[in-house]
């Protein structure tokens, strides 16, 4: 995720199900979530500007659980309907702070669907599609409970937890409607000091309503707590072992638990890995160098098609990147109208996000050239704005979800910011430009959101093994835009027991995105815990 902004789910019209399409985003704070505690009394593995990787690695918690908590995991949920057909829904308690258990509650939402049968039941399957503060029970509701395989849903309860500050489990708020508009047309490419003191301005305005909202849960909504209660909710479900699939950020959360609970981590399926031993401004260059890499498969696909509005046949990958950033510079200097009821207009930075949206799926590269097509050529900015609306959860009222306000808690308290004032900024330009010349500029500025955070960072960068874990399934993508695929060899290359399994193709995550190789792969290993062979590659 990241760039410092969020990961957003972009739906087309593909009847396929998706692991969650999270995605870096330009204000708020990165996708993909890195970093957490490491083992007490560790070294700080970096300072908030390096760019090494770190080599201080999760300690895993004692296998005995204390005492203080068996109230939580001995507590019982009361099942209710949820008001959608098939679906359970219970509030868990978990400690707010797992240092001091006596000192207060955080109520957690839960949803399950019952396995269906046939077949022998195998237990409960966790599922999370990422962000962080994607909602876990709206991605199982709509996709996971009703498109994974029938026989994974036949032979697991299905279910989810939205983690702490996330949709439905005491989410954070932090803008208003009208305010979050202004906040996501903000100028992330400023060019005088005016324009860069706006910005700055509106990442405190950001920082300090997330504060005033939640000043106590801002504390406490990191990956390393978010696994822990994991564990309660794999303990009052009666599960011995954890089964989870978990996208994007998802596969850090998962990471994480198998890091602290090895001993109790089951099938876990990592789907677009992150690599949790990055600093966040080495992350965040990567990720930028990874939505480059989409950006080009776009533009080769782009130029071979009648209706790209980026160039024709022939025109070079660097062409057509050079005319999208001549547009985005047009808009810099005049929006344009986007038939918004709400009076907004197509900015540069509305228009970039909606660019982005659309490489975490091949499939929205059609809708990504009609609404260019639509702005560049009739100065109609709707198509991108829908984008860049469907990225941010923004609702046809006006509203958002917290989906943002959630990724940027979590993202700011799991890792010390990547840079801490605009100078420093300034300084990383030309790398983040070397590694995207569309989108580095605007990703290195969004990479400074948590230089203001009210709450200091509890994390650090480290390595995860998880040693004495069973097999742990390791996906990722070669074209991957928000979690690049190196990633993912880092990560399996940590874990101890980690089996690489290889998409070679374009978006975001690969379980349920049309590789019949890989869904066997991991089908399979779901229902019989064979895990693919390590090194397995599928196209």
């Amino acid at each position: 995720m990241h760039t410092r902004r969020t990961h957003r789910r972009i739906r087309t019209g593909s009847t396929r199900f998706r692991a969650g399409l999270f995605a870096a985003a330009l204000l708020a704070t990165a996708c993909s979530a890195q970093g957490a505690s490491t083992s007490a009394g560790s070294p700080a593995a970096e300072s908030a500007g390096s760019t090494e990787a770190a080599t201080a690695t999760l300690a895993a918690l004692p296998q005995a659980t204390p005492s203080a908590l068996a109230p939580y995991y001995e507590q019982k949920l009361a099942w209710r309907d949820c008001g959608v057909p098939g679906f359970q829904c219970a509030t868990m308690k978990a400690p707010l702070d797992y240092a001091k258990p006596t000192e207060g509650d955080v109520r957690l939402a839960v949803a399950r669907k019952k396995a269906t049968g046939p077949g022998k039941r195998l237990g409960s399957l966790l599922v999370n599609p990422g962000g962080p503060g994607g909602s876990a029970i709206g991605y199982l509701q709509q996709y996971a409970g009703v498109g994974y395989p029938a026989k994974v849903r036949a032979q697991y309860d299905m279910v989810a937890v939205d983690p702490r500050g996330v949709a439905r489990s005491e989410p954070v708020e932090c803008l208003d409607g009208r305010e979050m508009d202004t906040f996501t047309q903000t100028d992330t490419t400023p060019d005088d000091a005016g324009e860069t003191d706006a910005l700055v301005d509106a990442y405190k305005k950001f920082a300090e309503g997330c504060g005033a909202d939640a000043p106590k849960l801002l504390r406490h909504v990191s990956t390393v707590e978010a696994a822990r209660d994991m564990d309660v909710l794999r303990a009052v479900l009666g599960d011995e072992k954890l089964n989870y699939v978990g996208a994007s950020y998802g596969t850090f959360l998962g990471a994480t638990y198998a890091g602290l609970f090895p001993d109790r981590t089951g099938r876990l399926v990592l789907d677009g890995a992150m690599d949790p031993s990055l600093p966040a401004r080495r992350m965040n260059l990567e990720q930028t160098a990874g939505f480059e890499t989409a950006f080009q498969s776009f533009a080769k696909d782009c130029v071979k098609r009648s209706d790209c509005p980026l160039g024709g046949k022939g025109t070079s990958p660097e062409q057509v990147g050079k005319n999208l950033t001549s547009f985005f510079d047009d808009l810099d200097a005049k929006p344009i109208p986007a038939g918004d009821a709400d009076g907004r207009r197509l900015t540069e930075s509305l228009a970039t996000t909606g660019v982005i949206a659309a490489m975490y799926d091949e499939g929205a590269w059609q809708q990504l050239r009609e609404s260019l097509t639509s702005a560049m050529k009739e100065k109609d900015g709707a198509g991108l704005l829908i984008l860049s609306d469907s990225y941010y959860e923004r609702g046809a009222d006006g509203g958002y979800s917290n989906l943002m306000y959630a990724n940027a808690a979590v993202n700011c308290l799991d890792l010390p910011a990547a840079f801490s004032s605009p100078d420093e900024v300034r300084d990383a330009l030309p790398d983040f430009e070397k590694a995207s010349p569309v989108f580095g500029e605007g990703l290195a500025w969004a990479s400074l959101n948590c230089a203001y955070w009210p709450v200091k960072p509890t994390g650090e960068p480290h390595r995860i093994e998880a040693a004495g874990a069973t097999p742990i399934v390791v996906v990722g993508t070669t074209r991957d835009p928000a979690t690049p695929y190196r990633w993912a060899q880092a990560l399996a290359g940590q874990l101890s027991s980690g089996r690489l399994l290889t998409y070679e193709g374009d978006g975001h995550t690969a379980y349920g995105r049309g590789s019949a190789c890989i869904d066997s792969a991991i089908n399979t290993y779901l229902l019989t815990g064979t895990a693919p062979e390590d090194g397995k590659r599928c196209s």
